[in-house]
């Protein structure tokens, strides 16, 4: 009796490791040995169940426990925001035409700068839903300018976190006015530096897949999935160096620096960058550090909303390393000299 053998199924690879019907090639043996994300779960939930006891041990420790209370609260806040943008991200992808932002702002970049600032009042959340929406403007063909205008003053200026600065200084309402202020000032200012100084060639926005042959809900979905997962690892990845920071970082530190009125200033400002609270709770932070001036606690209201760990993350993973070893530094010190100046006048 003749033995026939089982054809293969079109595309697949020869079983001698010759290449397939698609060009790839696969080794005799290990067609089914691919690491994939279930594969990488499994082996870690057998590696704590094996080492369950020291896991158990390690995360009792009160460091422990503190990191896990500040990664937590941080993922926790920013989670809601970073869907809204996600959201607003895909919604401006699929449903909104390039040609709305053409006719909706100026076309001189210097002049769509501000204008792209001011729209930054009417997005209700933080910095984790203003960097996907930033890439989305971005790629829907407004100038980079006019984006990083409103990256900078979307979480910073709009209703709820103007809102929640009042009632965390109800004595000093001019906070509020500075806070506004300020960081529309170093917003458009850092538009218009990229303006003039920028380079395409250092923003590397991830490729999005083509939708042909979808409907509109169905291309809205994927690109919902696509930007879950390129912003959401990066918010944990600043989330984990924020709660490292915060569980290492000695309390009497904040003490001494407050006594002298510039290093107050830069301490600050480097604290918002760690901690990474969303802007939405860090007026109530700020408020709580009452051995600080105004003009310190106004440097934490506006470096935060724009430069932290987390955004540092994001942002590198929207537009690029490249971009964001460049943008963080310069915004870190426009931002300073910007509550610097408002303080100087409001405060």
């Amino acid at each position: 009796m003749a033995i026939t053998e089982k054809a293969a199924p079109p595309g697949a690879a020869p079983e001698d490791g010759t290449p397939g019907a698609d060009g790839t090639r696969t080794p005799p043996g290990q067609e089914g040995w691919h690491l994939n994300s279930p594969l990488a779960l499994t082996l870690l939930l057998l590696v704590v169940v094996v080492f369950q006891g020291p896991v158990r041990g390690a995360l009792s420790k009160p460091v422990m426990q503190s990191w896990m209370t500040v990664f937590v609260a941080v993922v926790v806040q920013a989670l809601p925001f970073l869907v809204l943008g996600v959201l607003l991200s895909a919604a401006i992808a699929v449903f909104v035409p390039p040609s709305f932002f053409a006719r909706a702002l100026p076309g001189h970049p210097a002049l769509a700068v501000p204008v792209a600032g001011l729209a930054g009042v009417v997005l209700p959340g933080c910095e984790c839903a203003s960097v996907p929406v930033a890439g989305a403007l971005v790629r829907r063909g407004v100038t980079p300018a006019a984006a990083i205008a409103f990256l900078l003053s979307a979480p910073a200026i709009n209703p709820i976190v103007l809102t929640a600065t009042a009632v965390a200084f109800p004595r000093n309402p001019e906070m509020v006015v500075g806070r506004f202020a300020g960081s529309l000032l170093v917003a458009c200012a850092m538009g218009w530096l990229w303006q003039r100084l920028g380079r395409t060639d250092w923003l590397r926005l991830p490729a999005h897949a083509h939708h042909e042959g979808e409907t509109k809900g169905e291309a809205f979905w994927s690109s919902v999935r696509h930007d879950t997962m390129q912003a959401g690892g990066f918010l944990v990845l600043g989330a984990m160096a924020a709660a490292t920071l915060k569980a290492v970082a000695p309390a009497e530190w904040l003490r001494t620096a407050a006594a002298n009125p510039v290093v107050a200033i830069f301490a600050l400002s480097i604290l918002a960058v760690l901690l990474s609270i969303c802007s939405e709770a860090d007026a109530f932070v700020a408020a709580s550090l009452t051995q600080f001036s105004l003009t310190a606690k106004l440097a934490f209201l506006i470096v935060g909303p724009m430069i932290d760990l987390k955004l540092f993350a994001m942002q590198a993973g929207t537009f690029g390393r490249g971009f964001a070893l460049r943008f963080a530094p310069a915004t870190f010190v426009a931002a300073i000299a910007g509550a610097v100046l408002t303080g100087a006048v409001l405060l």
